[in-house]
């Protein structure tokens, strides 16, 4: 049932695809722009070094005499390219503050893209909530604004706990299956390593699932609603657990195959729809285990089966 719902209010919700999209775009270039500014200086250096060129052409040879047959060429470029290989590694060796410095302003960008599409995400999850209690159409950006100051300090505190938990969950997946189970066939610790990840991926979307609802349709106080969300009691964590393997699946099949099948434009819609997909499963969820009335389409409410009248004031407030 939560999942025909989800469904459901996805398609209601279907234009805040489109604002997800615009922003989402906006926060890319940005990015993109300033990880070029960092990565730029380096990239120069490097291709400007003789070793580099070497390497190229080297690499260009080898492909070359391996599409053309020519197998008696291939051990002396293999040679080369080690070679080459071995003077980049050193000049690595040498420039490893430069490199330092550069993977962690990488490292700096990607908390800030975080955290800008955590505030997009705070607003999509604003308006979708919106649309199922009041039925208002509400402007994205307007919502934003509106809503800037709850939604930064839910981005502060959730962004570093989700980049840790990333980094902490890829790199152990990583020791243990590729270096650990060493014994397996390459495939299969491909294999195993998806799977975690995925398992991962869907415990934090989990334990994260009321964060959001709590604070814009709960009214909680940012510290309020992070312990709320963490309380599992008679949260049903198994069912959500579930749901959210299933979810990250097909969000998982659907953007590989617009990227495969459209050549990544169908990407453009299948990715904020897979955010907007998430945020309305979350609003589902919590509006379900609370008892809360909410509107499925314009035609359509879901209503407990023990309603609390609430009064006209409550009802404008959204309350």
């Amino acid at each position: 049932m939560k999942f025909r719902h989800t469904l459901q209010i996805l398609i209601d919700n279907f234009s805040v695809t489109y604002k997800q999209l615009v922003y989402k775009l906006v926060i890319a270039l940005i990015t993109a722009g300033l990880s070029v500014a960092i990565l730029y200086p380096f990239w120069k250096a490097m291709t400007g070094l003789p070793e580099f060129q070497s390497l190229i052409e080297s690499v260009k040879t080898f492909f070359g005499n391996l599409i053309e047959g020519n197998t008696e060429g291939l051990v002396n470029i293999r040679e080369k390219i080690e070679s080459a290989l071995d003077s980049i590694s050193v000049l690595i060796e040498h420039n490893t503050t430069v490199i330092a410095l550069g993977i962690v302003g990488l490292l700096f960008i990607r908390l800030i893209n975080m955290f800008f599409s955590s505030l997009g995400n705070y607003a999509a999850a604003a308006l979708i909530n919106d649309k199922m209690a009041l039925r208002a159409q509400s402007p994205f950006f307007l919502t934003l604004i509106r809503n800037l100051k709850d939604a930064s300090l839910y981005a502060v505190m959730y962004v570093p706990l989700s980049f840790l938990y990333d980094v902490v969950c890829v790199a152990l997946m990583y020791l243990l299956v590729f270096k650990v189970l060493v014994f397996a066939p390459f495939l299969i610790q491909v294999f195993l390593f998806a799977t975690a990840i995925v398992f991962a991926l869907t415990v934090k979307l989990t334990f994260a699932s009321d964060w959001l609802p709590a604070l814009i349709r709960g009214k909680k106080k940012p510290l309020e609603a992070f312990i709320y969300t963490f309380n599992r009691k008679n949260k049903q964590t198994f069912n959500v657990l579930s749901n959210f393997i299933v979810l990250s699946l097909i969000i998982f099949a659907v953007n590989v195959c617009a990227v495969i099948f459209t050549f990544g434009v169908g990407a453009l819609i299948t990715v904020p729809a897979s955010y907007v997909l998430l945020n309305c499963f979350q609003l589902v969820n919590y509006y379900d285990r609370e008892e809360l009335k909410y509107f499925l389409d314009k035609h359509t409410i879901i209503k407990p089966e023990k309603e609390e009248v609430i009064t006209r004031e409550e009802f404008f407030k959204g309350e």
